[in-house]
C-alpha cells in the first residue's frame, strides 16, 4: 500500500491480539513501530521478532506514562505519523453490581487515554502536514449490550472523540477513524467466556454461538488479522479521503 514505508506508528495494547496484529502488519509494510503494554515480558517478546520495532511499557490509565510514551518515541523516531488507541480492558456484570472503581478504570483507559494521546501526538502530525490516528472502538461503538456500561459507555464515547479529532484534524492533512469490529478472537474475549457464561448460566461452549456470535449474519469470531489489514488501508494514500468514519467489520451485526 502506498505511502506507508517509513512512517512511524504508535500502538497501544500491542503485547497480543488486535494492537500485535496491527504492529505485524505495519512492520510488514516497512513501517517503524513503536508496540506499548502493561505486559513487559511479552512486550519485549513480540517485539524482538519485529523490524525496526521498540517497545515501551506503559500503562494507560496514568497520564504521566502517556507523556513519556509519547516524548520518548518521538525522541527515538523524530516523528509520530501514525497512532493506534487499542488498549482496553472489560468487565461484564448489570449496572447494579458495577463496581465504581472498575468504571473508572475502563474510562481512563479506553476513553481518557486516547484523548491525551491524541493531544500529545497532533502537533507533530500537524507540523508535518500528515497524520492517521486510528481507534479500535467496536461494533459496541454503534450497538448496546447489557452488563457492559463501563465498556458500551467508552466505546461509544471514543466514535466522538474520532468525529471531533477529524474535523480538527482535516486542515492539517490528518484523518481519523474508528473501527467497530464485533468479537474477535483475542485474550480480552477468551477472558469473557467465563463471565458470559456465569451470567446467561449456559456452558462456556456455547458462548461464542449464542451470546458473542448471535447478533450477525456471519456466526464466527473475527481473526485480529482481519481488523489490522483493515486499519492498514486506512494509513494509506489510497484512504486519505476516508475520516470521521465508523468502519463497521461485524459480521453483519449492524445490518439488522
Amino acid at each position: 500500500m502506498a505511502g506507508l514505508e517509513g512512517r512511524v506508528a504508535l500502538v497501544t495494547g500491542a503485547a497480543s491480539g488486535i494492537g500485535l496484529a496491527i504492529a505485524r502488519d505495519f512492520a510488514q509494510h516497512g513501517m517503524h513501530v513503536t508496540l506499548s503494554d502493561i505486559d513487559a515480558e511479552r512486550g519485549h517478546a513480540v517485539t524482538a521478532d519485529l523490524p525496526n520495532a521498540r517497545f515501551q511499557l506503559a500503562d494507560m490509565a496514568k497520564g504521566e506514562d502517556i507523556q513519556r510514551l509519547v516524548a520518548d518515541t518521538l525522541a527515538a523516531e523524530g516523528r509520530i505519523d501514525v497512532l493506534i488507541n487499542n488498549a482496553g480492558i472489560q468487565h461484564v456484570a448489570p449496572i447494579t453490581e458495577f463496581p465504581e472503581a472498575k468504571w473508572r478504570q475502563i474510562i481512563d483507559i479506553m476513553l481518557t487515554a486516547p484523548f491525551l494521546l491524541t493531544k500529545a501526538v497532533l502537533p507533530t502530525m500537524y507540523a508535518h502536514q500528515w497524520g492517521r490516528v486510528i481507534n479500535i472502538g467496536s461494533v459496541h461503538s454503534l450497538r448496546a449490550s447489557p452488563y457492559k456500561s463501563a465498556y458500551v459507555a467508552a466505546k461509544h464515547g471514543l466514535l466522538g472523540l474520532t468525529r471531533v479529532t477529524a474535523l480538527e484534524g482535516a486542515a492539517y492533512g490528518v484523518t481519523c477513524n474508528a473501527i467497530c469490529p464485533s468479537y474477535v478472537r483475542t485474550p480480552l474475549v477468551e477472558k469473557q467466556i467465563a463471565d458470559q457464561a456465569r451470567i446467561h448460566n449456559i456452558p462456556e461452549s456455547e458462548v461464542v454461538e449464542k451470546i458473542m456470535a448471535a447478533e450477525g449474519a456471519i456466526h464466527r469470531l473475527l481473526d485480529p488479522a482481519e481488523v489490522a489489514q483493515l486499519v492498514t488501508y486506512l494509513c494509506s494514500d489510497a484512504a486519505s479521503g476516508i475520516t470521521g468514519s465508523a468502519q463497521s467489520i461485524d459480521c453483519g451485526w449492524t445490518a439488522h
